[in-house]
């Protein structure tokens, strides 16, 4: 076991949090800002990280100064402890092992200066309720969604304890309370583990125990921001009596440091970050579209990989496409027809193969849409960025960050995917016109396209205002820093 990152023992009195995150990309990165907004506002705080996860974060822990470190535990299954490299079909068994963690993360936790004052853990760690109560301190929850998402699972939760009644409700649609929204959901409730393709006994284990956690959590730290979702934040407050502290977009954090540190935020990056402006620095303002899938890239079928290609293609605009390197690099006929591309689009269209700097990409003035798969935090950087987007969710709440971004926040354009709640059934491919349609809408003229961008803008004016002193962000940030500062076990 290692401790790196700013090693402070000052002030007893400060609040310490202890971030206990999912090692998937899409949780670890926002935890990770959300621990720095944290010091930022005058807290310690602590990561835990495995081995291979702890050269990734290391850039954006130490250049910060704050008083952050990173707790690093070995976690191996099948011979790694990167969880990217976990295959599919034991990922419910890693999550579950990572349960593995607590007994050494307890014994550190007692050996080290400063005292937890409170753990936050990933919602895919209900093992972390038995280490607060051990330790005598608060959980909350570090939920990279929507307040909208929350609540879905919230009512998913409550349900679970009356399955019977539940059972006759029809578990593919949900009403949500802004609009209200109808939003079509492919989850097999309760739960928002229970999809058809995870009915196995890991999955199951996995599900029943973090339905519990979800109801015994202290408090919800989430990466959104009041003025996005009003009403909603204040439903989720008031279904299980517990604060819900919105305080996003998280990654605004960054928004300040130079392009070297933007673009090692999460891993280093396949292309060098000069390479990457340069390139955009060429393009015309606001006129490249970013097209990524976050993890959702690796499971892409063949033919749908080509269906964007050739759409993107068609589009006539310049994009930056993020393709999965395992699509990429293991299958012949794919990587034959992405150097084919290549080839034709030179200079109009850049192939990332791997980790790309997203936000170092979506701040650049060049940059004006994005094709997302709905992942939240994707989300907020877009919002952030001010910038329209085309959604693509490909799973379960996703697709209420859909209808969040097209009928709430009316910056989004639907792509008309929709995913089947049959076991084994393919997802329809998006065929490569509706690509080029999607993308011509967002990027290009017209009434209809200048106001999306109008309003993107505004939310992204909104969000300055939000982290900035007075915000609302801003204010949660405070106020949560100095309710969990020198908290006793008799206090909490």
């Amino acid at each position: 076991m290692a401790c790196r990152g700013a090693n402070s023992d000052e002030g007893a009195a400060k609040a310490h949090f202890v971030f206990v995150p999912l090692m998937h990309h899409g949780h670890l990165i926002p935890a990770v800002d959300a621990a720095l907004q944290l010091a930022a506002h005058g807290a310690l705080a602590s990561i835990v990280v495995t081995p291979s996860y702890t050269a990734r974060l290391r850039p954006a822990v130490e250049s910060s100064g704050l008083p952050v470190r990173l707790v690093e535990l070995p976690l191996d299954l099948a011979s790694t402890d990167d969880v990217d490299r976990i295959p599919p079909d034991q990922e419910a068994a890693y999550l579950l092992a990572a349960s593995r963690l607590r007994a050494p993360l307890e014994h550190h936790l007692r050996a080290h200066a400063p005292p937890v004052t409170c753990v936050v853990s990933d919602i895919c760690h209900p093992w972390t309720t038995g280490l607060a109560a051990s330790l005598g301190v608060p959980r909350l929850s570090f939920l990279g969604m929507s307040a909208c998402c929350l609540l879905c699972l919230q009512t998913e939760h409550h349900a679970a304890a009356i399955r019977n009644a539940y059972a006759a409700i029809d578990p593919y649609w949900h009403l949500i309370p802004e609009e209200p929204v109808e939003v079509k959901m492919p989850t097999a409730a309760p739960g928002f583990l229970r999809l058809p393709a995870c009915k196995k006994l890991a999955y199951e284990k996995l599900a029943y125990a973090v339905e519990r956690a979800c109801v015994e959590v202290d408090g919800v730290i989430l990466n959104t921001f009041l003025e996005l979702e009003p009403e909603t934040v204040m439903s989720c407050m008031e279904v299980r009596n517990v604060n819900v502290w919105a305080v996003g977009p998280v990654s605004l954090f960054h928004y300040h440091q130079n392009a070297a540190a933007l673009a090692a935020r999460g891993n280093a990056p396949t292309i060098d970050a000069d390479e990457y402006l340069r390139w955009l620095d060429d393009k015309e303002s606001s006129s490249v579209i970013y097209v990524s899938f976050g993890s959702s890239a690796v499971h892409a079928a063949p033919k749908q990989v080509m269906e964007i290609g050739l759409g993107l293609e068609a589009s006539e605009h310049p994009f930056i496409w993020v393709v999965s390197s395992e699509n990429a690099g293991q299958d012949q006929e794919i990587r034959r027809f992405l150097e084919e591309l290549e080839a034709r689009v030179s200079g109009r269209g850049l192939l990332i193969r791997g980790w790309s700097p997203q936000q170092l990409i979506l701040s650049h003035a060049s940059v004006g849409g994005i094709v997302t798969h709905c992942g939240w935090n994707s989300m907020m950087e877009a919002v952030a960025a001010g910038l329209p987007m085309v959604t693509w969710p490909h799973l379960a709440l996703q697709f209420v960050n859909e209808a969040l971004a097209v009928r709430s926040m009316e910056t989004g354009v639907s792509i008309g995917v929709e995913w089947s709640k049959e076991e084994g059934v393919e997802v329809a491919v998006v065929e490569r016109g509706v690509v080029e349609e999607a993308v011509r809408s967002i990027m290009g003229g017209g009434d209809e396209a200048a106001e999306r961008r109008r309003r993107a803008t505004a939310l992204a004016t909104k969000v300055r205002e939000v982290s900035q002193e007075g915000g609302s962000s801003f204010i949660n940030l405070r106020r949560l820093v100095k309710r969990y500062q020198a908290v006793t076990s008799h206090d909490a």
